[in-house]
């Protein structure tokens, strides 16, 4: 499932290439042809994400909703666009670029009254500007569960996935088991601030990347896969050389340093 850092470039980008265009919608899949209808002629005023929600804003009021979920994936296209590929459920043709959303968890119209109810579920985004370190705080300083579960949990904190769980407990030297309750108020500030220096680097490479230039010696763009990650899914942890462990948590697999993360 794409990480926030992917649903932001994607809020960015379709903004960049649509926003202000009397826009041409379909869905060639035909599920989401009487949404497709309700906002096919209409102007794209916006594109916003909250974590790993899409929402976009046109003339008249009406929202779309957009959750990629696991295998939802947009297409970009230049014009004449090709044929639809696979089963497309959206596809958005403007002046110049067109977009095509296959698989996706959620597509959908809703009002503004219900993107906001979405948005009261969601925790605080480290790359939107009203993110509540406060309200971070009072969620893990208040919680039992293991930090490495509740940094999946969206109602704690929005758009961190898997590996940025991962890497930024690597970073702070915390283990993925400890309880949100046992952490401290500086543990939990360095947590939001790296998350969101993290995030934001994702969003400008458009990839995640946690190694620093310097360390690598190489420029950000160009790592590759194996450079810009130091524990996620590696066999040897980057500082210590010690074997990385893994194991299921929060129904996903965490992978820690057993010995830059004592428990």
């Amino acid at each position: 499932m794409p990480e926030g850092h992917t649903v932001h470039r994607l809020a960015l980008d379709h903004s960049k290439l649509f926003a202000g265009q009397r826009l041409k919608v379909s869905s060639p899949q035909g599920r989401f042809e009487e949404g497709a209808q309700l906002l096919d002629g209409k102007t794209l005023k916006s594109v916003e994400a909250h974590g790993k929600h899409l929402c976009y804003h046109w003339s008249g009021g009406t929202l779309l909703h957009v959750h990629l979920g696991l295998y939802g994936k947009f297409r970009l296209h230049s014009l004449p666009t090709p044929e639809p590929r696979g089963q497309v459920r959206l596809r958005v043709i403007g002046k110049e670029r067109a977009f095509d959303l296959n698989g996706p968890f959620t597509c959908q119209t809703i009002t503004r009254q219900e993107w906001m109810a979405i948005q009261d579920r969601l925790g605080p985004d480290p790359l939107r500007a009203e993110g509540d370190l406060e309200q971070v705080w009072v969620r893990i300083s208040h919680s039992r569960a293991a930090i490495g579960s509740l940094l999946l949990n969206q109602s704690v904190i929005a758009g961190v996935g898997n590996i940025y769980r991962s890497e930024v407990l690597h970073l702070l030297g915390i283990h993925p088991e400890t309880p949100g309750l046992e952490l401290s108020r500086k543990q939990v500030e360095s947590l939001w601030s790296k998350l969101t220096t993290l995030l934001r680097i994702g969003v400008k490479y458009n990839r995640i990347i946690i190694a620093e230039p310097k360390d690598i010696g190489k420029p950000r763009s160009r790592m590759n896969r194996q450079e810009r990650l130091l524990v996620y899914k590696r066999a040897a942890c980057s500082r210590c050389d010690a074997e990385i462990e893994s194991w299921l948590l929060g129904a996903r697999k965490v992978f820690s340093c057993p010995k830059c993360q004592l428990r």
